[in-house]
């Protein structure tokens, strides 16, 4: 509404206060938003009972459209909503964010009893932690570009301002709130695992200390310890548990599973040997863990609601490649993902086409640090892995004989040529890549290095993605085109020709950051923070969010440490 009206819209209610024997409480309250809005749309900081009001611009568009009238009559909505805002702290949220302890002393009961500028406060409260809470149920509190705690998206505030005025209007703020949250089963099991390692916080949690390496058949009194920390944690058998050895500080052969089963889904090598890292694992604090859940939680409300019926997912902490088609997991893989100091960004975007027997442009960056101290060291290097040497780009660009190159006296400022690598089974990006054109020139590809899969920690790469077993994802993104399969597939890649290959359909692409999950056996997997990426966001959730900032609109958090095409 523009200013002048506003202004008449209070006048109005100022006359009306004046040429009225009594003064009606409702319309007392109105004038009361009517000056609160007023102040929000001039920028003035506008506090209510001590607390700022966050969703500046919404709450404006949102009174404006009701004629400034009070919204919360309903005590069954306020209830709802407090309900609602005290029960997110089961999703790593703060119901503090959400002004719940004001609210839970002022809202309930009859608020009419209250003075028309505490019910005019109390109502622009309610209408903020609704349209706070929203937002961060759909598109979450950190904004994943800036790190900062924020409160919208400014192009979901109009979605935000039905969704209110359809809680009120039905008296379902519960189901208005709940259709913004992530409708992933994920999401959902990770909020029960949560729930379950809430239980154990507060209990006894001793470090156990460090020392040899304990193997089945050992005596150890640290045993005891380790046998209770397994049997809290849900990994030891039933069976074990109702069976105990007479001597606890023994490793039995019943307690040897168990241990593997903790390995393995703490992303350790499952031998059932206790050494330090395992160790470490059994150490981590439940508040810790819980932490990470937090975290990944965080980073499930940054994706949409929907992620699509046929959709491939990274996980970059898990190591892993999942294709998904009509909820359900085609298949999964191992990838192989980027150094810490040349870490894979988060993104999202769409694979559009294969490229097969690829060349491989080596960027600059990568010529300057790792191709330049080889080729010095080794002048065979380059002949012997099928990289030539160019000068000049485009139509200008010519070949140039690397023996007549005075390598040793080239500096990272003089250096005149770049690197192609051919294709064939020395090319670093192996016989095939998957492209979804990026800002980082980050995509999926094979590799010649397939022994670097059977690792436990697989952060190898310059940024891009490695894949185990590219031909079978190959296969299943060209499943729409008939004139593709794994055989015609096997025959292009055999002709060693360099060959575009649309797919019929594109196919998202979410290379995310999970720490923490819920695998399709129920269990829950904790991995290790590999690029440090959890304490930042665990950190920004803490803080009290800012008003009405802008999100960029690319989704992601770390990003390689320069665009360019990386293996």
């Amino acid at each position: 509404m523009p200013a002048f009206r506003m202004r008449i819209r209070a006048l109005l209610l100022s006359l009306s206060l004046l040429t009225l024997s009594w003064v009606s409480p409702s319309l007392a309250a109105s004038e009361a938003i009517v000056s609160r809005v007023e102040a929000l749309d001039a920028g003035f900081p506008v506090e209510v009972l001590g607390k700022p009001l966050f969703a500046r611009e919404a709450l404006s568009r949102f009174y404006n459209a009701r004629e400034y009238q009070p919204a919360w009559h309903s005590p069954i909505a306020r209830r709802q909503l407090i309900e609602a805002v005290n029960a997110v702290s089961r999703e790593g949220l703060s119901p503090e964010d959400y002004h719940v302890t004001l609210l839970t002393e002022l809202a309930y009961g009859d608020i009419h009893q209250h003075s028309p500028e505490l019910q005019a406060d109390l109502d622009m409260l309610l209408s903020d932690a609704f349209l706070l809470l929203g937002a961060h149920l759909l598109d979450g509190k950190v904004d994943p570009h800036t790190r900062q705690p924020d409160w919208s998206v400014s192009d979901q505030q109009p979605h935000l301002i039905k969704k209110l005025a359809t809680a009120l209007a039905t008296n379902d703020v519960t189901g208005e709130l709940a259709s913004l949250r992530p409708d992933h089963p994920s999401y959902r099991q990770l909020v029960e695992a949560r729930a379950e390692l809430t239980k154990l916080l507060g209990r006894p949690w001793l470090s156990i200390p460090p020392g040899d390496i304990i193997r089945p058949g050992d005596s150890d009194d640290r045993l005891l310890e380790i046998r209770r920390r397994l049997r809290v944690l849900t990994d030891l058998s039933e069976r074990e548990q109702r069976s105990p050895p007479v001597n606890l500080g023994m490793y039995t052969p019943e307690m040897k599973p168990a241990l593997m089963t903790f390995q393995a889904r703490h992303g350790l090598a499952p031998d059932g040997l206790i050494g330090r890292h395992t160790l470490e694992a059994l150490n981590m604090l439940p508040i810790e863990r819980v932490r990470q859940i937090d975290a990944s939680l965080e980073r499930w409300r940054w994706l949409p609601q929907s992620l699509g019926d046929r959709y491939v997912l990274v996980n970059i902490a898990g190591f892993s490649l999942t294709m998904v088609e009509d909820g359900l997991d085609v298949f999964q893989q191992k990838v192989i993902v980027g150094q810490p100091f040349r870490q894979t960004p988060v993104f999202s975007d769409r694979i559009r086409y294969l490229v097969l027997n690829p060349t491989w442009t080596i960027p600059r960056k990568l010529v300057i640090a790792d191709q330049l101290p080889r080729i010095i060291r080794d002048p065979g290097y380059l002949d012997r892995m099928d990289i030539r040497v160019y000068e000049g780009w485009g139509s200008n660009q010519r070949q140039v004989d690397p023996a007549t190159i005075p390598w040793a006296d080239l500096t990272p400022e003089e250096f005149p040529y770049h690197l192609i690598q051919q294709p064939g089974p020395q090319n670093a990006l192996g016989r095939i890549k998957f492209m979804f054109p990026n800002r980082y020139a980050v995509y999926l590809h094979d590799t010649p290095g397939q022994s670097l899969f059977g690792r436990i920690d697989r952060t190898f790469s310059s940024g891009c993605i490695r894949v185990e077993r590219p031909f079978e994802l190959a296969e299943w993104l060209m499943s729409g085109d008939p004139e593709w399969s794994r055989g015609t597939l096997d025959e292009a890649v055999t002709a060693q020709k360099t060959q575009t290959v649309m797919l019929p359909t594109p196919v998202p692409v979410y290379i995310e950051y999970w720490t923490a999950w819920v695998d399709n056996s129920g269990q829950l997997q904790i991995r290790s923070d590999i690029y440090h990426r959890d304490s930042t966001l665990i950190r920004a959730l803490r803080q009290t969010p800012s008003g009405d900032g802008q999100r960029m609109t690319p989704v992601y958090l770390g990003m390689a440490n320069d665009p360019g095409e990386h293996p």
